[in-house]
């Protein structure tokens, strides 16, 4: 091959310097006709020329391709998908490489990027709070999972005035504990346009439900049931009702029930401890020095509801320490009944 300077071939090809240093630093690509030009100059096939071209362009893909890969392997080791398989909600991956389309398959994206775009486009409060405990990649599944359970929830149009009814309805339910009683709730809800889904928590998500709107006309309370306490379900139920009735559809409200300092927060929590007990009746009830069992279970009678939720909230307030009294008046839940 001729020793020539890049300067002396670039003018004797009669293209630009600039070209030519692209073309050799890879940036540009071999034309036809510049591979014409080549081989007139050098004495080397076009086609060869060409070859090279190509070889090269594709070996520039392969490499992208295995930096993708890698990155997506990545982005996948970032889920629960052990926890999906052990569920049953997607097959045993083979590979790494396998977990992500069957994550992508999962969320319904195409790509991870489209993953992400979607992600960005969740208007979620959990990541403006500084005390947000659970893993913002195992809460995206989790909530993903309800999302899956609610499209085979048939719900009419959500309307508010029905909801309420349903709520007073679902408020004396909480008095005796059934396997129907979560049925008949779910009922209730479904038939004032709101979904209720109780998904089993995943590790690292520190959360007791979350409520949001699918479409403008149907909405979804979402519980994990993490205590799995019936008092702590409750409450967490009504807290979720109460984002839905007093604020707006745009939002995702995700509740960890760690005493949340936010507005919206404290309005959920005042408003659904005054509708399961109203405040008056609340504030007569703790002018007693001292709570037995005895006490609790009448009052609650008297209220219509749960004793246990008289208990939650004497220990939410301090009033009772949450190990040792009156326990034994919770009603403990497990995922063999059909709260799963």
């Amino acid at each position: 091959m001729r020793q020539l300077s890049q300067a002396e071939f670039a003018r004797r090809c009669g293209r630009s310097p600039k070209l030519i240093s692209e073309i050799i630093a890879g940036k540009a690509p071999v034309e036809p006709l510049t591979a014409l030009q080549f081989e007139k100059v050098l004495g080397v096939d076009a086609g060869i020329w060409m070859g090279i071209e190509a070889d090269y362009r594709l070996h520039e893909e392969r490499e992208a391709e295995a930096r993708k890969a890698a990155e997506q392997a990545e982005w996948a080791k970032k889920f629960p998908i052990a926890d999906l398989v052990k569920r049953g909600i997607v097959p045993k991956p083979t590979s790494t490489a396998d977990k992500v389309p069957a994550l992508l398959s999962f969320f319904g994206v195409a790509s991870v990027e489209a993953w992400g775009n979607k992600r960005r486009m969740s208007e979620v409060a959990y990541r403006h709070s500084p005390s947000f405990k659970s893993d913002e990649f195992a809460l995206e599944t989790w909530l993903r999972l309800g999302e899956l359970e609610a499209e085979q929830i048939e719900c009419a149009d959500y309307d508010e005035a029905m909801f309420k009814r349903a709520l007073a309805r679902i408020r004396t339910l909480t008095a005796t504990l059934t396997n129907a009683t979560f049925t008949q709730t779910e009922d209730l809800c479904k038939e004032a346009g709101v979904a209720l889904a109780i998904v089993r928590p995943l590790p690292k998500t520190a959360l007791s439900g979350v409520s949001r709107w699918l479409t403008p006309r149907k909405a979804l309370i979402q519980l994990s049931a993490r205590h799995m306490s019936d008092d702590q379900l409750w409450f967490s139920f009504f807290h979720e009702a109460a984002h839905l009735l007093l604020h707006g559809k745009r939002s995702v409200f995700v509740h960890e029930g760690n005493g949340e300092s936010s507005e919206s927060e404290f309005e959920a929590n005042e408003w659904a401890s005054n509708f399961l007990v109203p405040r008056r009746h609340w504030n007569e009830f703790v002018g007693s020095p001292s709570f037995t069992g005895s006490d609790v279970r009448r009052f609650a009678t008297e209220q219509g509801i749960a004793p246990s939720i008289v208990v939650g909230r004497l220990q939410h307030e301090k009033r009772l320490p949450w190990r040792s009294h009156l326990n034994d008046l919770k009603a403990p839940l497990t995922w063999g009944n059909s709260a799963d």
